[in-house]
């Protein structure tokens, strides 16, 4: 068992002493616990227990019928270099009490947390600062912009030095083959390797002691460790070799990994920065500046001055710098970069606005309805961010491997030279080859191989509309072999349009007229649903006359001199008309869950002129969705609280053989439930009644357009109501997938590989060095093939 140490736990939900009381007494009742006081006032607990106990006093506290409230916290680190650091900044942070959850990430260098609220930021930093590392809150690092990119340049300059320097020692042995025989005098090499031990290597050596301070072991150790070896045994040959004889130099071999190292992380780092340019493009969506319309006089001002309700005008050629609503204008949005949709979307009053899409041709006056962290551009960006940063449930087998890596690298290393030295060979081919065992066993493209990915594959997703909330859903993503869908809003669109119509006389222009000036100024669904039918087929309406509303039948108006009605079949009834030659078309679309509307004519002579079926129509590329997911082997299920009939007719024309009508909300979980008896399920929906279900299933997709609840509940979330997005999305999980498990046989196989040619002496140091090298950047550069990935 761990320290006793003291936790100071803020509790929720306290509201007089017998709360207190309660929650003292559950906690007293753990033999872990050895003290614990409860303080009403405070809302605080002093609990005196094993610092690995902490979760155990949450679920205490919990069950007792109270929380500890929480919030996230992200850090930047500094001084990773390897999978091993990862794991040892985590430990240091886990054991610091109030750290609920934390995960380190390699490739964003970034940590984050769950903590206790009130939790000391400070204390944080300094748990980071003793493991041997730098870190700093995220938004102070983030103040400073551009640097990254200052960083980059400062390793550019040190990385052009020390290749420089280490040419003339190279170019020796290039010449060689050539029979070229020279080679610069010892002082020269000396006076040349030093300074790239001492202070372009310094960073190793910094590392290496703050993690040796640390108590652990990561790839600066065996760097410094190695160069040191053969500089140290170069500078004793130098002195004890007689004067005027040429002596057994490595100089060369220090200079050229170190600067080998150099060139890999700098490569490293430029890649891992392609990785996430898709978090880049995003944040440069933002206009830093609003044209605010206020007391009818157009000011520019600073975003952080706008407030909800603020009126903002967008000239043409402009971002939106806010979410709104449109009030005046009209124009097109061009969403590409947000939701991926490639078209301009057609932009009128009442219509809703996203910041950071471009505006066409119009100029256009808008309310603002979201700020900030508020905005939809934000909630993707966050929502980014926090796929990138998180881990995947493969990452902890790295972990697990990088905790004893370098140790055990430092073991076969000392091996390798006594057993160079029991074979006889002399002290400088064994330590040469205990130097090639410790430079080429860098667990660095263990650390990349899973986040960078990630990285890369949730961002070319996010390009294209897909929002994948976590990693863990990108694992078990390409597991699926059943999709469920819901239907209305889902695979249809949701609102009701003409599906069918039936003239009497044939007529159906004359019959779609008539019905349409009846509908007109009506707010009805079903009165829409006539007019936008008017209008796709170019068809004008007609002024009408005494309008009235028949309560719960339907709408009456006289048309010229013609007085007609349009309603259901109790109006029928009223007016003792029979359906007639309609009647079987009538019973087909009943059956097929229509609505049916009549348009009768009243006078003089009752009779009927035609009939209407409405019903919720296919999304434009849902047939394509299903035939997609059907050649990818996957079986498809149709979950719908609507009727039978116009669940089979949608089951029919998609060819979804498999569904479940009349569902409640309440069911659709249990249906899930019973689905991933048989396999891996996705639940793909878009409303609140959706949410229990994609919360069930091992992967939720809420569809774009659909409601917060529905979004949060899911793991994957699609920007466009597009059903084609589903196949698209498994897929790019799949190709994620695939290049984590690429990248980790790779960065295996250089181990399993290089060591043991390294320990029997078939590699020298700096190919060693160049091996180790080229590890990380084919990890990062096979990540960033995932770039060129589309739908």
């Amino acid at each position: 068992m761990s320290a006793t140490q003291t936790f100071n736990l803020p509790i929720g939900g306290m509201t007089c002493a017998s709360c207190a009381g309660r929650v003292e007494r559950a906690l007293r009742q753990l033999p872990e616990v050895s003290n614990v006081s409860v303080n009403l006032a405070s809302e605080q607990a002093r609990i005196d227990a094993p610092a690995d106990s902490l979760l155990k006093l949450l679920d205490t506290i919990e069950a007792a019928g109270y929380e500890v409230p929480s919030e996230r916290i992200e850090l930047a680190i500094q001084g990773m270099t390897c999978a091993s650091c990862v794991g040892r900044i985590e430990r240091a942070l886990a054991k610091h009490p109030g750290v609920l959850e934390v995960s380190v990430n390699l490739a964003t260098e970034h940590a984050q947390l769950k903590v206790a609220r009130g939790t000391d930021r400070n204390l944080l930093l300094s748990a980071v600062s003793k493991a041997g590392y730098s870190a700093t809150l995220l938004t102070e690092q983030t103040a400073e912009l551009g640097g990254a990119e200052k960083n980059l340049q400062r390793e550019r300059w040190l990385l052009i030095i020390a290749l420089v320097l280490a040419a003339p020692l190279v170019l020796p042995m290039l010449l060689a083959p050539f029979g070229v025989h020279w080679m610069l005098p010892a002082w020269a090499q000396f006076v040349i390797a030093t300074p790239v031990q001492f202070i372009l290597g310094a960073r190793f050596y910094r590392a290496a002691w703050k993690a040796l301070r640390a108590g652990a072991g990561n790839m600066d150790q065996l760097v410094a460790i190695g160069t040191s070896a053969g500089y140290g045994l170069s500078v004793y040959q130098w002195l004890i070799t007689p004067a005027g004889q040429m002596p057994h130099l490595y100089f060369e071999a220090s200079v050229v990994i170190i600067a080998l190292i150099m060139l890999g992380k700098y490569m490293e780092s430029r890649a891992k920065r392609q990785t996430s340019s898709a978090i880049r493009a995003l944040q440069a969506l933002r206009p830093d500046q609003a044209l605010r319309l206020k007391d009818g006089e157009e000011q520019l001002v600073a975003l952080n001055l706008l407030v909800l309700g603020d009126q903002v005008v967008v000239k043409p050629g402009e971002r939106f710098p806010v979410d709104g609503k449109v009030l005046e204008g009209q124009s097109h949005a061009d969403e590409a970069l947000i939701s991926g949709e490639s078209v301009p979307q057609a932009k009128q009053p009442g219509d809703s606005i996203t910041e950071g899409a471009i505006n066409g041709e119009g100029r256009l006056l808008i309310e603002t309805t979201a700020l900030g962290t508020e905005t939809v551009l934000a909630k993707i960006i966050r929502l980014v961010e926090d796929a990138q940063a998180a881990k995947a449930p493969i990452q902890k087998l790295v972990d697990k491997v990088s905790q004893v890596f370098v140790p055990a690298v430092l073991v076969i290393a000392l091996i390798t030279l006594i057993g160079w030295l029991i074979a006889g060979v002399g002290i400088q081919v064994a330590l040469l080859n205990a130097v090639a065992v410790l430079v080429i066993a860098c667990p660095c493209a263990l650390g990349l191989a899973t986040p960078t990915a990630i990285m890369a594959g949730t961002g070319v997703a996010a390009r294209h509309g897909i929002l994948i909330k976590d990693a863990e859903a990108l694992e078990v993503a390409h597991k699926v072999n059943i999709v469920a869908f819901d239907k209305t809003g889902t695979l249809t669109s949701g609102t009701p349009q003409v599906a069918h119509l039936q003239a009497v006389d044939n007529d159906t222009q004359t019959l779609l007229q008539l019905a349409g000036s009846l509908q007109r100024g009506s707010e009805h669904p079903l009165a829409k649903a006539v007019l936008d039918a008017c209008l796709q087929q170019g068809i004008k309406t007609q002024p009408v006359t005494a309008s009235q509303a028949l309560s719960g039948r339907g709408i009456a108006g006289i048309i010229g001199e013609r007085s007609l009605a349009l309603g259901n079949r109790r109006m029928l009834d009223e007016h003792d008309l029979s359906p007639g030659d309609l009647a079987a078309k009538a019973e087909a679309w009943e059956a097929e869950g229509r609505t049916l509307s009549w348009l009768i004519e009243q006078k003089p002579q009752p009779r009927v002129l035609g009939l209407f079926a409405f019903g919720d129509t296919l999304k434009e590329g849902a047939k394509e969705a299903i035939s997609r997911l059907k050649a990818l082997d996957i079986d498809t299920h149709l979950i719908s609280g609507d009727n039978r009939g116009s669940v089979d007719n949608v089951a029919n024309e998609l060819a979804i053989n498999s569904t479940h009508a009349n569902v409640l909300p309440a069911d659709k979980a249990s249906i899930i439930n019973a689905l991933k008896k048989q396999g891996v399920v996705a639940m793909v929906g878009d409303g609140i009644n959706d949410a229990p279900a994609l919360a069930s299933a091992n992967v939720g997709i809420a569809m774009g357009g659909g409601t917060d609840v529905a979004m949060q509940a899911a793991g994957i979330t699609l920007m466009r109501g597009d059903p084609r997005l589903v196949a698209a999305a498994l897929d790019i999980s799949n190709r994620t997938f695939n290049k984590i498990r690429q990248n980790l046989f790779w960065a295996f196989a250089y181990n399993m590989v290089g060591i043991p040619l390294a320990a029997f002496g078939y590699l020298n140091p700096m190919v060693a060095g160049a091996a180790m090298a080229l590890s990380s950047v084919s990890v990062v550069a096979n990540a960033l093939l995932l770039k060129r990935w589309r739908p």
